[in-house]
């Protein structure tokens, strides 16, 4: 090659390196997240059905004494107890509201994260599943609450009512706190994870190839 094309061939511009895969889908996450809280937000009366079904039995199996029926009601259960709030309310029973969406907010976050990574019949496959694990650490987040209420928050009298041993209440207090600052964030993200290894591959690999090389940083 001669000195002529030599030059020529340095002064060519190297081609233009496309943005960084990882903010690339950061961004795409983000752009999801408004339109998915909106949607979660209107559906959550028939996406949180399977919760209170769930929470049903296990009421059922764990505290047949205790729970007499659960309603579901402008976005919160109704747990009705068998309890009485006072000596002086012998036909009352106490009854405590549990807001859902408190713990199924990672949702929306799970299916934001499914949309900006996957496409097709992997997509509804990666979503029903991601559905169907959170559906029991919701329904854990509830049941918590609403024992932790009837325990520590409806006083004295009512948590005597429960019969719950001092081991218990330190168990329920675990679990309310495990259910509420852990499970809801924590679980969609390993649901997506384990739903989207090869994906995270293929990320890994153009986040890679994006990293300038020795020569380039020259």
């Amino acid at each position: 090659m001669s000195e002529a094309e030599n030059k020529t061939a340095s002064n060519i511009a190297p081609p233009k390196r496309r943005g960084s895969p990882l903010l690339r889908f950061v961004l795409i996450v983000f752009a999801w997240l408004p339109l998915m809280f909106a949607l979660w937000y209107l559906a959550a009366p028939i996406l949180m059905l399977p919760v209170k079904w769930l929470a049903q039995l296990l009421a059922y199996i764990a505290f047949p004494d205790l729970v007499y029926q659960i309603l579901f009601v402008a976005r919160e259960f109704e747990f009705v107890t068998t309890l009485r709030p006072g000596e002086a309310y012998s036909s009352a029973v106490v009854s405590v509201d549990v807001n859902v969406m408190l713990y199924s907010f990672g949702l929306p976050m799970y299916v934001a994260l499914v949309l900006a990574a996957s496409g097709g019949k992997r997509m509804w496959k990666s979503l029903l599943i991601g559905y169907l694990v959170m559906i029991p650490f919701i329904t854990w987040g509830v049941t918590a609450d609403f024992l932790k209420n009837i325990v520590f928050s409806a006083g004295q009298f009512v948590a005597s009512q429960t019969g719950f041993s001092a081991l218990q209440r330190e168990i329920i207090a675990f679990a309310y706190q495990f259910g509420t600052l852990i499970l809801p964030t924590v679980i969609p993200a390993i649901a997506w994870v384990l739903t989207h290894r090869r994906f995270l591959e293929h990320l890994r690999g153009e986040i890679n190839r994006f990293k300038p090389t020795g020569a380039e940083q020259a």
